[in-house]
């Protein structure tokens, strides 16, 4: 029985500069999860679909279920914890709260973390708008309409 072959990483994670090794084949998402306990990006269809294992890498919004963790070496990576630590999102959840736009909770990282990607564009979207941008996170509760509100009552806010 051979052993799968390990690289050392270096990546940047919510702030923090860490070094790991890793096994090659080993999901960004599965390292996250069991190799630094952050688990808000959740594991949900494995194919890139749902959206659940959303993350930033460079600043761009990608799944982790379809990136493997040694790609991110050299990286900077956040997650919804990073998100929410920051502050970025803090008005993004309590209007999700507000509006009730979570059920069960299972897509709603990757929900907050693509909505932050349309937030931090700093420009105003129509309700359509944020449907399409948002059109890549499945969620199986809500139905949208609260979480489409919950996006639009955010931008209002911050006056976009």
């Amino acid at each position: 029985m051979s052993l799968e072959e390990q690289l050392e990483i270096t990546v940047t994670v919510n702030g923090e500069r860490i070094t790991r090794s890793v096994p090659v084949r080993q999901h960004l998402v599965d390292f996250l999860r069991t190799e630094l306990g952050l688990t808000g990006s959740h594991i949900g269809c494995e194919h890139g679909i749902c959206g659940a294992c959303s993350v930033r890498v460079d600043g761009a919004v990608v799944r982790g279920c379809l990136m493997l963790a040694v790609q991110t070496d050299g990286s900077d990576v956040v997650t919804i914890e990073g998100l929410t630590e920051s502050g970025e999102v803090a008005d993004l959840q309590e209007s999700f709260v507000e509006r009730n736009a979570l059920q069960c909770g299972y897509c709603t990282s990757g929900m907050l973390m693509t909505a932050a990607d349309l937030l931090k564009g700093g420009k105003s979207a129509a309700r359509d708008d944020i449907r399409v941008f948002l059109s890549g996170q499945y969620c199986r509760c809500t139905g949208y309409q609260t979480i489409i509100d919950a996006v639009e009552a955010t931008l209002k806010g911050r006056g976009l």
